[in-house]
């Protein structure tokens, strides 16, 4: 129930209540009058005179002091003596002459009759009904009065609250318009004073939340180290395809900066994410008379371009605009390339994954023509896995040819009994000089099945060069892929192959991924345990990216594990980072495990690993990549 209902309710009762106490006086008023006058006609009987024996004379000398209503006077012996006058019963006509019923009647025996009276009450009846009424009267007007006074400011007050309510409903839906605290004067003035404070605070945060919400769009969708769109929006524009005209043609290009991992490895990923900003500057660049295109980031080391209104033989300016000015920054950062470029036709009815795929196979082939080379592969007509073809083929060239070049890169010890060794870092050429991107190569050679093959040539080739250059002495890692060390046949192959070299074999790390030794724990045991048994070493690289757990030490037990370099990246703020760390170099300390930190880019990471009783630093802070000696 609302407050002004309980408040009428509350008044109603009070006036019902002071009403029923002024009939309760009037009433006692009323009573005392009535005895009063009877018993002044009581006291007429009182005195020693003689009363008249004639109803006549009895009735005037009785008046002279009382006034009736009914008078009866019955003689005994003669009834001539005998009077009878007015009404016995008399009613008022007002209405409330009800509520207060009187009776003043007398009856009396004499020696010569007997008087039966009803004395006059008219007067004080109505006497009484008049101040009741007046005092009815008053107290409706007062109870009228506080009853509309009341209505009135509550009405004042359900106003303002509606202004309170319609102007908070205002701030959920961020208008902030100025607050007339006039409508909300006297008590509810601190209500004024906390919305308006509220406004204010409201306001600050939206703004607040704004800021956040355009630097989370950012993130979302904008790529902060090249400016370009995301991923997501490339995914919304090819999702966007089926609701273009059917007259709308274009041309996708597919641009892989492949030198990102080597950038990564031999500069810091400062260098890394400067390379990806200028590649995405050079696009942008080759870009200029083409205002409707659009640009994207779509993963690590991929951009993707699209080009409205063009047919295929309409973007070769645009490719080779992007090689001059890929050759053109690669003369400053003395690489052997900077990205290559696929370009496909799409129209509005074309499917996004043959789509992909014919770019991902211009790509391909775009990167086995040389540094910075493009290509440009019309719709598909039977031959898509060309791409694949072309790899398939350059792969068995160099293998044959056995087209590679080694740098290494060492790692710094942390105390003096620590034994550690340097990485060779494999490059793979074609038969032109010009060099592979060699994540394609590997990636390429496990698609095809000629990992094998690959594998066994860095091995060879790498016990060449350690037997030919005396002048590279200490140890030596090199990467081989997991996939291979699976095989019973290829771990024969190397123990055979080492059985035969030992004192060689004993300057061998052979470096693994984790995740792939992590597949079969058991193979990775039984190469970890072939491994010494000819006297070379293991070390597990990117550890800490897969399912760690401590029955990875227990079970396969490498020489080395390399901690993936994104626990380095924010080690000096990062407590997590730290902990997991500290959890790894205590369980690899108990069982004669070397931990060596990689990605080493600042000399505060560096003190702070080295506080934490790693055995090695490996990085861009340490050393960078430096040739080693060609095999031909």
């Amino acid at each position: 129930m609302s407050l002004t209902k309980i408040f009428q309710s509350f008044l109603f009762v009070l006036f019902v209540g002071i009403c029923f106490l002024v009939y309760v006086d009037q009433t006692n008023l009323l009573s005392e009058k009535v005895h009063s006058r009877l018993a002044h006609y009581q006291n007429s009987f009182n005195t020693d005179r003689a009363l008249p024996s004639s109803g006549n004379e009895l009735l005037a000398e009785l008046e002279k002091n009382d006034k009736f209503q009914f008078f009866q006077y019955i003689h005994s012996t003669d009834s001539s003596y005998n009077l009878t006058q007015g009404e016995l019963i008399s009613g008022s006509n007002h209405p409330l002459a009800s509520l207060f019923p009187i009776e003043m009647s007398d009856t009396r025996t004499f020696t010569e009759g007997r008087l039966q009276i009803k004395l006059f009450k008219e007067d004080i009846l109505d006497a009484t009904i008049s101040s009741f009424q007046n005092a009815i009267i008053v107290l409706g007007a007062a109870y009228l009065l506080v009853a509309i006074t009341f209505y009135l400011l509550m009405l004042r007050l359900k106003r303002a609250i509606r202004y309170s309510a319609t102007y908070i409903s205002g701030l959920s839906n961020h208008s902030f318009d100025a607050f007339e605290a006039s409508k909300l004067g006297s008590e509810l003035k601190p209500i004024g004073v906390a919305l308006e404070k509220l406004k204010v605070k409201l306001k600050t945060n939206i703004d607040r939340a704004a800021d956040e919400n355009e630097k989370l769009a950012k993130v979302a969708y904008q790529d902060p180290v090249t400016g370009l769109a995301t991923r997501t929006v490339f995914t919304q524009k090819l999702e966007s395809f089926s609701e273009l005209s059917k007259d709308h043609i274009g041309l996708m290009a597919i641009v892989k900066a492949s030198e990102l991992a080597q950038i990564n490895n031999n500069f810091g990923r400062t260098a890394g994410d400067d390379y990806l900003s200028e590649v995405a500057n050079c696009i942008r660049k080759s870009l200029s008379e083409l205002p409707n295109s659009e640009c994207f980031r779509i993963s690590t080391a991929d951009f993707a371009v699209f080009i409205p209104d063009l047919i295929l033989k309409d973007g070769i300016p645009f490719l080779e605009s992007l090689k001059t000015l890929f050759d053109e920054y690669q003369q400053t950062l003395n690489t052997e390339s900077i990205a290559h470029v696929g370009l496909v036709p799409y129209q509005h009815d074309s499917d996004t994954v043959k789509l992909l795929t014919l770019a991902d196979t211009a790509v391909s082939i775009a990167q086995t023509l040389g540094p910075n080379c493009f290509y440009m592969q019309d719709k598909f007509n039977g031959d898509e896995v060309y791409g694949d073809t072309r790899w398939k083929e350059a792969i068995d060239d160099l293998i044959h040819r056995q087209a590679l070049k080694f740098y290494q890169q060492p790692i710094h010890p942390c105390r003096t009994e620590v034994l550690v060794y340097k990485e060779l870092l494999t490059r793979f050429y074609n038969s032109e000089g010009k060099f592979l991107p060699t994540t394609t190569v590997i990636a390429m050679a496990e698609r095809h099945g000629m990992i094998l093959d690959l594998d066994k040539l860095i091995i060879i080739n790498t016990i060449k060069m350690l037997i030919n250059t005396p002048a590279m002495s200490g140890a030596y890692g090199i990467n081989i892929s997991s996939s291979s060390i699976m095989q019973d046949s290829f771990v024969a192959w190397i123990k055979d192959l080492l059985a035969k070299q030992r004192h060689i074999a004993a300057r061998l790390v052979f470096e693994v991924n984790e995740s792939g030794m992590q597949t079969n724990l058991s193979a990775s045991h039984k190469f970890v345990r072939t491994m010494h048994s000819v006297g070379a070493r293991v070390s597990v690289e990117h550890f800490g990216m897969g399912f760690t757990s401590f029955k990875f030490f227990k079970e396969v037990r490498p020489d080395y594990i390399k901690l993936d370099g994104s626990y380095t990246d924010g080690i000096v703020q990062d407590t997590n980072n730290k902990f997991f760390i500290k959890m790894i170099v205590d369980i690899a300390r108990r069982l004669g495990i070397r931990v060596i930190a990689t990605s080493v880019e600042r000399q505060e990471e560096k003190l702070v690993l080295e506080r934490m009783h790693v055995d090695g630093l490996q990085g861009y802070y340490i050393s960078q990549p430096q040739a080693a000696q060609t095999i031909e």
